[in-house]
């Protein structure tokens, strides 16, 4: 297990810490009335929550598995190399990896759709360029994602425990006094961040600067991305909280981008969890250095689901 993985692993297994005394709600700057921010963060919570208990949502993640160069094969069979849930015939087909070409060949009299359409074999994409290829059969999909140089199998099901069960997430009461005026101090050059991930990899993405704020008179300051495709800002980030009421592993914040004066608002209200907390099949990116406040973030989701 990588350094980074162990580090994971212990902090999600850690004994809770007693939470230190809350320290007064943060003064923002022109935050909307309380009543607005109540009635709008609990309007996006709703559709978080349609988002991830949706029949393709993070809930229905089933398996991960990696391919190895030459032929897999694919199934509900002990044996199989790519697992499949019981639902699926023993044997689903064979994938085989030629470098970094993925084909994927049916079993005799099973049945598959790809990207909705019939499908009898062939190439599949991964998610390296864009939108993958989406095998289903019955109520389960699986598709080729790819993460560094490593080519892997994700698995989804519409009815996994893991979206029958699901009961919600608890939240912090929504509260204007987090709903924070930031200002983007622009990198001078383009600039890439070094985004680490639960697989030990580190992934450089974009980042057009550093966001900077104020919480009780003390600064305060997070490194937000751009994804590919994005027309927002993306931001990883670690706090106090996640000792003992938030995820251990940190968090996700999503912004829109800063206007023509560089100011961003960050609503710390719609701070939320990422997959990893839902599921081990996940490919979570973590806090990258610098984005661990030391702040006890008191707003967004809570911890939710066993992972």
């Amino acid at each position: 297990m990588s350094p980074l993985a162990l580090a994971l692993a212990l902090s999600l297994h850690a004994t809770p810490q007693p939470p230190k005394k809350a320290p007064p709600p943060p003064a923002a700057k022109a935050a909307a009335p309380a009543e607005d921010v109540t009635t709008a963060t609990r309007a996006w919570n709703e559709s978080r929550i349609q988002r991830l208990t949706s029949e393709d949502g993070w809930l229905t993640l089933v398996g991960l598995s990696w391919l190895k160069e030459g032929e897999q094969t694919a199934g509900s069979a002990p044996n199989s190399a790519v697992p499949l849930p019981a639902s699926t015939p023993a044997r689903v087909g064979t994938f085989t990896r030629t470098g970094e070409a993925v084909t994927f060949q049916p079993a005799p009299g099973v049945t598959l759709t790809r990207n909705g359409l019939p499908f009898t074999g062939g190439a599949l994409q991964s998610d390296a360029k864009g939108e993958p290829d989406v095998l289903k059969v019955g109520s389960v999909t699986f598709q080729v994602i790819k993460r560094g140089d490593r080519l892997g199998v994700r698995v989804k099901d519409s009815e996994a425990p893991t979206r029958k069960a699901f009961h919600g997430i608890p939240v912090y009461e929504p509260s204007a006094a987090w709903r924070v005026q930031a200002r983007l101090e622009p990198a001078a050059a383009p600039h890439t961040l070094a985004v680490p991930n639960v697989l030990g990899m580190v992934e450089e993405m974009p980042s057009p600067g550093t966001l900077v704020f104020t919480v009780n008179g003390k600064e305060y300051r997070l490194m937000p991305v751009i994804e590919e495709g994005a027309n927002q800002l993306f931001i990883i980030f670690a706090d106090e909280t996640n000792r003992d009421t938030t995820y251990g592993a940190g968090r996700f914040l999503s912004a829109e981008l800063p206007d023509k004066d560089g100011r961003v608002t960050l609503d710390f209200n719609r701070a939320y969890n990422p997959p990893c907390a839902f599921t081990r099949f996940a490919t979570c990116p973590l806090p990258p250095r610098g984005n661990r406040l030391a702040l006890r973030v008191e707003a967004g989701e809570k911890r939710a689901g066993d992972h």
